[in-house]
């Protein structure tokens, strides 16, 4: 019975690692790395941390600026992870981490908001936070919504961009870019014969003739904002003139 059951905790994760190293999951990977590349470029200090696992490895990271990097997921999904933990209880200090990266984590937890609020707390101040999520009302949406197994596989719920935005304004953030892209289809096959992973990402990241739907997935980059607050002085009553111990008499 506990073989059974094991095997049954394991077979969504085995079924996510062999959609990542699908041709279709390996393309979206290599596009999503590349336009991190490029939202990264301002992405500076010392620490960025990735939570949850997407990809084989540390690619969406190649592009990163800071001094270090560390990737951080459950036990199971940890390949190329430097700590095993719950997405919801970090290990990490507060306000300790100068970005934060959300690779589709938010759309396979059963509490999304509550990733977003630790992912805040282990921020600094004036920190920024990247996320990737699919569009709920494109291609990758529907047959998310509709296959029995998630697609890609495991995955719980599609969150919209407009709600991500809700959570981040409640927490104080500033929404400060929004990219879209994965101009391709969810049911699209193998590479064609001579082309490249490579190739095939820049084509995500472009819609063109053969893909002129709109896209089906985007990047939200917003900074934690912190606010200060201005004290007001309060106003002192203008008293009364003191001769000699006796009240000043107002002239008549």
């Amino acid at each position: 019975m506990a073989s059974a059951h094991k095997s049954q905790f394991h077979e969504p994760q085995a079924a996510r690692f062999a959609w990542w190293a699908s041709s279709l999951g390996a393309a979206l990977i290599a596009a999503e790395s590349q336009l991190l590349g490029e939202a990264l470029e301002d992405v500076f200090g010392w620490e960025l941390l990735q939570i949850g696992a997407w990809g084989g490895s540390r690619e969406l990271l190649a592009g990163a600026r800071t001094r270090h990097q560390a990737i951080v997921a459950a036990p199971g999904l940890s390949a190329g992870a430097d700590i095993r933990a719950r997405p919801t209880q970090l290990p990490v200090i507060s306000d300790s981490i100068d970005a934060v990266l959300l690779p589709h984590i938010l759309e396979f937890a059963t509490d999304p908001y509550a990733i977003v609020r630790e992912a805040d707390r282990v921020l600094v101040g004036e920190g920024q936070l990247l996320v990737l999520g699919f569009r709920p009302w494109s291609l990758w949406g529907v047959r998310a919504r509709f296959s029995g197994s998630g697609f890609p596989p495991g995955i719980r719920r599609v969150l919209s961009e407009r709600r991500i935005r809700e959570w981040l304004v409640l927490l104080g953030y500033e929404v400060v870019s929004a990219q879209h892209y994965l101009f391709r289809g969810p049911w699209s096959g193998g590479l064609a014969a001579g082309q490249d992973v490579g190739h095939d990402a820049g084509r995500m990241l472009r819609r063109g003739l053969t893909y002129p739907l709109p896209a089906n997935a985007y990047l939200l980059k917003a900074r934690k904002r912190i606010y200060t607050l201005t004290p007001i002085r309060p106003r002192f009553r203008e008293r009364p003139a003191v001769l000699g111990g006796l009240v000043k008499p107002a002239p008549h």
